[in-house]
Order: C-alpha cells, then structure tokens, then sequence
C-alpha cells in the first residue's frame, strides 16, 4: 500500500503537468493566429514610477506627461504611415483619428476652472485602457456647480497600449494621491472635496477613500461618484496571468495580449494586454480584502457618501459584487445605487435570456436597505418610457416617478460603457453632435455583413456605448453637489 501512494502521486503530478501544457500550447498556438504585434504593442514609454508620483507636484507630472507624449510621437507615430489615409489608425501621422490633430487631445490630463471663485473641488479618475476623454462630461458639470475639475491620465494610459504592460495597480493609486493633492492645493482644506471614478477609476475613488481612512495624511473625500465601478471583475482575470505564460519565449509575444486588435479609437486602447487583467484583479481584491477589514474593524462607519451608476447587465465589471463588497457593507451615510434595468418592452422581452431577464431580481437585496435605491426601467410591457422607481433608505416602499426619457427602439440594455456618455457624444453617442468630430462615430456603427469577415469582435461593436438617460445622471450627481432639484 505505501508503494502504491507514490506511485499515484506521481501519476497525477504527470497528468496534471500535461494538462497545463497542452492548456499553454493550445494557449501560444491561438495567439499565433491572431493579428500581428506592432510598433504601438511593443513600445513602452517612461512613466512615473509609485515613489516618483508621490514626491511629484501637478507641473512635475504634467512635464512627465509631455514627455511620454512626445516619445509617441518620435517612436511610434513618426514611423508609421499609411497610404491610405482614410484607413482609421491612431497612430499613423495622416489618419484622421490621430489625436495629435484635435484642437485638445483628451488623452491628457485636464483641469476645468469655474468662472468665479471655487465653491469645491473634485478628481476624475478614468478607466483601464481609457483616457481622461471619459470624464470629460461629468467634469463639465462639476465646473458649471462652481468646482474645480481635476482629471489625471494614469500611468499606461492615453500613448500606447504597450504602456499597460510594464505598470502595476500601485501606479495608479500614488497617481490618485497626486491629484487629490493638487485639487486640495487649489481650493484650499474647507471646500467640498469629490472623487469620481468611471470602472478600474471607480476602484481607485473606493480605494482611496478607504486609505483616507486609515491615514490622516490624506484629504478626505466628502463624496464618491462611481461609473459602472470595478469593484470584482470577472473569474478569467485570475488566471489571466497563467495565459501569458508561453510569451517568455519570443515567439510567442502575442500570448501576452488577450486580443490584439486595430486602434481606430483615438481616446482608448482597443488591443488589451494581459497584464492590464491582472492588476486590476490585483486591485480589486486588496480593495475587497481592504473593505472587509475596515468594516470588521468599525472604520466604515467614516466612509463618505457614495453614489453609484451601474447597468444590471455589465460584462466588465461584477454587478453582484458591488452589493456583496461594497454596498452591503456601508454604514447609513445618505449613498444611493441606481441601476439601469433592460428594455422590457414586448418587442424585446421575448429576445431576452432568462439571466438576463431575471438579473435585476437576483442582485438587488430586498428592503428596506440602508442606501437610497433608484432603478430606472420600462414604465410597461407595452411602453417605450421609463420612470424612475426609487426605494429611500431604511424603507420599504417604493416610489414611481416618470422620467422624460424613453429606451431607444433599437436597445435592450445599457453596458459597462455607456454609462458616462450622453447621446450626443462626439465619439460614442447614438446621434453624435456633428461639432463634436473625432474622425470616426463608433456609436452610430451597425455592421450587417457575412459573419468571419472583420477583424473586431462583434460583440464589441454591438455593446451600447452611449447612455440614453444622461440627464437623469446629471440630475442626480448634482443633487450630490448639493445643487437643489428643478422639480
């Protein structure tokens, strides 16, 4: 019997070991088929390391940014051309989606100031593979209610997407500390201090107010907005360090990216690399680790306000996870959750997936809950309009409200995308505001063809990427300002 024990240990050591290579060969033989790595996968700029950011004032990091910026000029937009210039690339000198040729390139950091004094300041904090573009809206908001609007490019973002592949999640938090540092500096300790954050963003508003916590050095949010937060990601950013194993042999470099794909979007990396998963799993679970401490601990009880946009149906971000490792764990502090149910108007209702159809039911905890909660929703089967059906804190009953706005025929549901943009966005919007030109209008795209014949994922160009009920966000993010409501 002791001699059978080694050998079936040994047995399954081999059975394993040929399973995990076959799994990496079959892996290393898939990123082989894809499309081929370029100059804007395999260059990586000079960014600002933890420490660097956290000795850096706002003009040092502007100056690093300038200089991030000019390296993709000289290393990558210089040495790539087409001679086709209406063939969409970001990078090539003559495209028409090269950001370099708009009157303001989104993919820097910004600051809007009010017209009269400050009456607040707030930090806007975009998502992974994303740029400061994504905030642009809300900070113009925030700027008209008398704010400063402070939005930080962080590390790895708005040059190339090989940027993302030498940066760790810590980056992107001392970049975090850095601009609260300058919103404080520019408004002094007094006035209202805001942290808003749009999907990894939302993570790091969450995460820093936690830290804000624990360490009196650092200024306190007096409220958090989150935009479709990451606050759990989906399974496969476990392992998604395992999938770029076979890229330490040179060959397979491809195995270091989980798509690779044409950047026709001048304000947002449309290939993504492996280890763009992997730290934000690596930040979404210190922050989930980090929630439960502080609330075992009893210093939740300090957390400030939270308000949060999320669509019941998110292929990004976790919906499920935002109840059980945030919200749930909130003190009674004034937060409120809306969330953007489906169209569930007949000519949709049949279409729909039961997961789909039953997703809203399953996620929300029933009440009385100690947030405000708003679900914005068909006002019936039969209808096109929406109302707003609102549960206040500690109560039961519901309170229905029409809003002025209605589900586009053509949408079943928002997506982890959409929900920071109007309709009328220049890029993303339904009906894009002609003013507003970025060379291409990716939400206006509706590709009808043969399937096999593109080189971007359909699914891709099917997500709704602009949010039909974004004066409704508008109303309630400025509630949170503390603008009175019209009504």
């Amino acid at each position: 019997m002791r001699d059978r024990i080694p050998r079936i240990l040994r047995r399954a050591v081999l059975v394993l070991a040929l399973v995990v290579l076959t799994v990496l060969g079959v892996r290393a033989w898939d990123a082989q088929r894809g499309l081929p790595l370029e100059r804007w996968h395999t260059f990586v700029p000079t960014e600002l390391t933890e420490d660097e950011l956290d000795r850096a004032d706002w003009a040092t990091y502007l100056q690093a940014e300038e200089r991030v910026l000019a390296s993709v000029r000289d290393e990558v937009t210089a040495r790539t051309e087409t001679s086709d210039p209406d063939r969409l690339n970001r990078y090539a000198a003559n495209s028409a989606v090269n950001p370099f040729h708009f009157a303001q390139d989104w993919n820097r950091s910004f600051v809007l100031e009010p017209d009269g004094a400050p009456a607040g300041a707030v930090v806007l904090l975009h998502g992974l593979t994303d740029s400061p573009y994504s905030q642009r809206h809300i900070a113009r908001l925030y700027r008209e209610h008398g704010f400063v609007a402070i939005a930080i490019r962080l590390p790895g973002h708005g040059t190339v997407p090989g940027g993302l592949t030498g940066i760790d999640w810590e980056d992107w938090m001392a970049a975090t500390r850095l601009a609260v540092r300058e919103a404080r500096r520019r408004v002094g300790p007094s006035l209202p201090l805001h942290v808003v954050g749009y999907s990894n963003g939302g993570a790091l508003a969450v995460k820093y107010a936690l830290d804000a916590l624990d360490d009196p050095a650092l200024p306190r949010p007096d409220h958090v907005v989150l935009l479709s937060p990451m606050i759990g990601v989906t399974r496969f950013a476990r392992f998604a360090g395992i999938a770029a194993v076979p890229a330490l042999l040179p060959a397979f470099a491809s195995a270091a990216w989980l798509s690779i794909t044409p950047e026709f979007n001048p304000f947002k990396y449309n290939s993504f690399p492996v280890n763009g998963a992997t730290q934000s799993h690596r930040l979404t679970e210190e922050l989930q680790s980090q929630i439960v401490r502080d609330a075992e601990e009893g210093r939740l009880a300090a957390m400030p306000p939270v308000l949060t946009f999320q669509s019941v149906l998110d292929f990004t971000v976790s919906t499920p996870a935002l109840f059980e490792a945030l919200y749930d764990r909130l003190p009674e502090n004034g937060s409120e959750l809306v969330l953007f149910d489906v169209n569930r108007s007949s000519k949709f209702a049949p279409l729909l997936s039961t997961a789909a159809d039953t997703k809203l039911s399953r996620v929300l905890p029933p009440a009385p809950r100690k947030y405000r909660t708003a679900v914005i929703t068909s006002a019936g089967p039969a209808s096109a309009d929406v109302v707003e059906i609102a549960t206040p804190a500690g109560a039961a009953a519901e309170q229905t409200r029409p809003l002025d706005a209605s589900y586009p025929a053509e949408v079943y549901s928002l997506s982890h995308i959409a929900i920071p943009f109007p309709v009328g966005d220049g890029l993303y919007g339904l009906t894009p505001d002609p003013d507003d030109d970025f060379g291409v209008q990716l939400g206006t795209l509706a590709a009808h063809g043969e399937v096999g014949g593109l080189v971007v994922n359909m699914n891709a160009m099917l997500r709704m990427s602009s949010n039909p009920f974004f004066s409704y966000v508008l109303e309630r993010v400025a509630a949170a300002i503390g603008v009175p409501s019209a009504d």
